[in-house]
């Protein structure tokens, strides 16, 4: 069909559904606690309304996906052949199946506090399940049905046609991965990376490029980092710490993809036979007009309602069943080995000279947060707000931002995902992160101070 023969519906149907979704997952809206999105504030709503009841069903929720895992097992592949779906969800490979099995028996522990205390602590296994998995399940619920909006009616093809020349050149990334960034940083971390797996799944990333957005595009959200440069007591340099974290993170950008482990992916898509998105700009058209002829085609190929429903459904349970078992049990064991071992500590002392060399004060003090990050972001803003030096507590904040990599959340999120990164990739990446950055923020530090 030609750019000049579509019908006006074809014209509403891709542009109604594609605002709605910029809308739910992009359009900053201010609140009394800063600003969020609409997607996150419909999430909050339903934090509180299920507040006393969230840690049983996300405990329930944690044990039904072992159970359904440990049957399918059991029963084998071919028994959930009618349903591609739930043999794609429960029948998983060995170590998966163990690691539900292990994150079920966590979840029962935390819930009912039984066994050891460093298990089921306020600062280990109680944060997981009375905190971040709430607001997995919340966030989830609304970012798993709405997803499609953004993905499925031309969107992507629009923004990704027109940014191709950007992201490209300097990342390596076709220009819908732009859609991804923007979702995180708006938004939350959580949507970027579920929106890179299910673009991989789709055909769309090659294993290079879904690994290279997953570690490196999913970005904390302005909402996440304002709590915590609050939480080391600089709310007041707001402006100038995100304009850190975005410097940092932009040159890391431009590095990571270039280096193992993500250069070494292959540039292969999930199906062997696929041939991915063109890139291409055809004669007669330029970049707007080609990517909206693109957005239109995509949005009429979606004539089902019920079809809209029941993709957004099975994102849902997707992300509940198969990510935050994954969260619960290496979140959980980061979460452990950092508040009751002195691990992270040790790891940290090759960077006292460093830090020293660099001028920073209280520099062992900071050594000690530098890789504790690994097991939760939050983790070296709680022990840098005791340090006096107002340089120190702001480094330590803008360099747990950009490291992105963290067990208690994206780290088992990625893990969870169809994303191709195995736990030696996600520890490569994250010190990798670490040494480009931290002399990057120190620098831009000095001048501000």
């Amino acid at each position: 069909m030609e750019k000049n023969h579509y019908r006006i519906s074809d014209h509403i149907k891709f542009i109604i559904p594609s605002l709605i979704g910029v809308f739910l997952f992009m359009f900053p809206l201010k609140t009394d606690d800063g600003v969020t999105i609409p997607i996150a504030l419909l999430a909050g709503i339903v934090q509180d309304a299920l507040a006393g009841r969230l840690s049983a069903i996300m405990m329930v929720i944690i044990v039904l996906t072992a159970v359904f895992t440990l049957i399918a097992k059991m029963a084998g592949k071919d028994a959930l052949q009618k349903t591609p779906f739930f043999q794609q969800l429960f029948y998983v490979s060995l170590f998966w199946t163990i690691t539900r099995v292990i994150a079920a028996i966590f979840a029962v522990m935390v819930y009912f506090e039984l066994g050891p205390s460093f298990i089921h602590g306020a600062d280990t296994g109680k944060m997981l399940l009375d905190d971040l998995l709430h607001v997995l399940f919340a966030v989830f619920l609304f970012a798993g049905l709405f997803l499609p909006l953004l993905m499925n009616f031309g969107l992507l093809e629009l923004v990704g046609t027109m940014m191709t020349k950007i992201m490209r050149p300097l990342f390596k990334l076709p220009g819908r991965a732009s859609i991804d960034s923007l979702a995180s940083w708006i938004g939350d971390g959580t949507i970027g990376i579920l929106l890179t797996s299910k673009q991989y799944e789709e055909g769309n990333y090659t294993k290079r490029e879904a690994a290279v957005i997953g570690t490196t595009f999913s970005i904390v959200s302005i909402t996440f980092s304002l709590v915590i440069i609050g939480e080391v007591g600089l709310q007041h340099m707001f402006v100038p710490f995100y304009l850190t974290v975005l410097f940092a993170g932009f040159v890391a950008a431009l590095i990571m993809p270039r280096i193992p482990p993500l250069s070494r992916k292959a540039d292969r898509y999930i199906d062997p036979n696929s041939d991915g998105v063109s890139e291409e700009i055809p004669e007669g058209y330029n970049v707007f007009t080609y990517g909206y002829k693109k957005a239109i085609d995509r949005g009429r190929k979606e004539t089902s309602f019920y079809q809209f429903i029941k993709e957004g459904l099975q994102n849902i349970l997707d992300m509940w069943m198969g990510v935050a078992p994954v969260v619960m049990a290496f979140g959980l064991t980061a979460l452990i080995i950092a508040e009751n071992t002195p691990l992270f500590s040790w790891l940290g002392v090759p960077f006292i000279p460093v830090l020293e060399w660099m001028q920073v004060p209280s520099a062992t003090a900071a050594s000690e947060t530098i890789l504790i990050g690994f097991a939760d972001m939050f983790l070296p803003a709680i022990l840098a707000s005791g340090i006096e030096e107002e340089i120190t507590r702001f480094i330590i904040a803008a360099l747990s931002v950009t490291q992105l990599i963290y067990m208690s959340e994206v780290g088992g999120l990625l893990l969870g995902s169809k994303v191709p990164v195995s736990f030696k990739d996600l520890v490569v990446i994250f010190l990798l992160r670490t040494l480009i950055t931290l002399p990057v923020i120190i620098l831009i530090a000095h001048l501000i101070f």
